[in-house]
């Protein structure tokens, strides 16, 4: 673990493994890099890893202003990280939010991403009503804190099938929501005030994996089978009994889905 100077902020990440390839692990909306723990055990022995905080999560700064947090930020903030690194090329891998932050990074750095693997996102923007329900998410925040949404959001981001057998995970989840309040503000700002990038799809000419929980509803595999509709070449997999967070859900499926994917590079 370490921490590097971006953008004038302070950005922490985890760097292991070693290896020709480089795979960036872009956690989701409320995690943190400590998401990846599965993946980074199940990889680091045939590549190097580097996993961030974005700002606003774990041991990251937290600015103060909450609009200065957007997915172009978000993506400089990445951008910068490799810089310092020396990493000229990755494997790019988002989950959620991570997912989402990819199009603004494609679009910005997209000379630096040799293949790429959307995780339970989708190429839309936020409709009306989920704006909405962003700004009354902020509103919840501002005036009694993150507890009661680290309590409720789980219900929502896991599967009925992970909710009634894995309180393992269901623990688990809760734990990786433990971040400060503007990092949760910020997210949901640069989240609800995100761009379609639909129109982005047909231009991806890199290896893509499309990876989704047959039971997300927030990003449902209608969103995932649209995307591998658009982008030419695509896989796409459907891990059975896992919800938003597939990857923390059926971890073994999703290691195995990503070890071949990566294999076939």
């Amino acid at each position: 673990m370490a921490t590097a100077k971006v953008n004038g902020i302070k950005l922490y990440y985890e760097d292991t493994g070693s290896g020709d390839k480089t795979i960036l692990l872009v956690h989701g909306f409320p995690l943190g890099r400590r998401l990846w723990e599965g993946q980074i055990e199940a990889l680091r022995n045939g590549y190097r890893i580097v996993a961030p905080d974005l700002r606003g999560y774990g041991d990251s700064d937290v600015p103060d202003d909450i609009d200065s947090y957007s997915l172009e930020v978000y993506a400089d903030d990445l951008a910068a990280l490799l810089d310092e690194l020396g990493i000229e090329k990755v494997v790019y891998v988002g989950l959620s939010m991570g997912g989402y932050l990819a199009f603004p990074f494609l679009r910005k750095y997209g000379d630096r991403v040799e293949a790429l693997v959307l995780a339970d996102a989708r190429a839309e923007a936020d409709p009306p009503e989920g704006v909405e329900k962003r700004s009354a998410q902020q509103e919840q925040i501002r005036t009694e804190g993150t507890g009661g949404l680290v309590e409720a959001l789980p219900r929502a981001l896991l599967s009925k099938t992970t909710w009634d057998q894995k309180p393992d995970v269901v623990e688990r989840a809760k734990a990786l929501m433990k971040h400060p309040d503007n990092g949760w503000l910020g997210s949901l700002q640069a989240m609800k005030t995100r761009p379609d990038s639909s129109d982005q799809l047909t231009s991806i000419n890199v290896p893509t994996l499309i990876i989704v929980g047959e039971e997300d509803g927030i990003t449902p595999p209608d969103a995932a089978r649209k995307m591998h509709e658009h982008i030419g070449g695509s896989r796409l997999v459907v891990i059975p009994d896992a919800g938003h967070l597939s990857n923390l859900e059926s971890p073994d499926a999703f290691n195995g889905a990503l070890a071949d994917f990566l294999g076939s590079l």
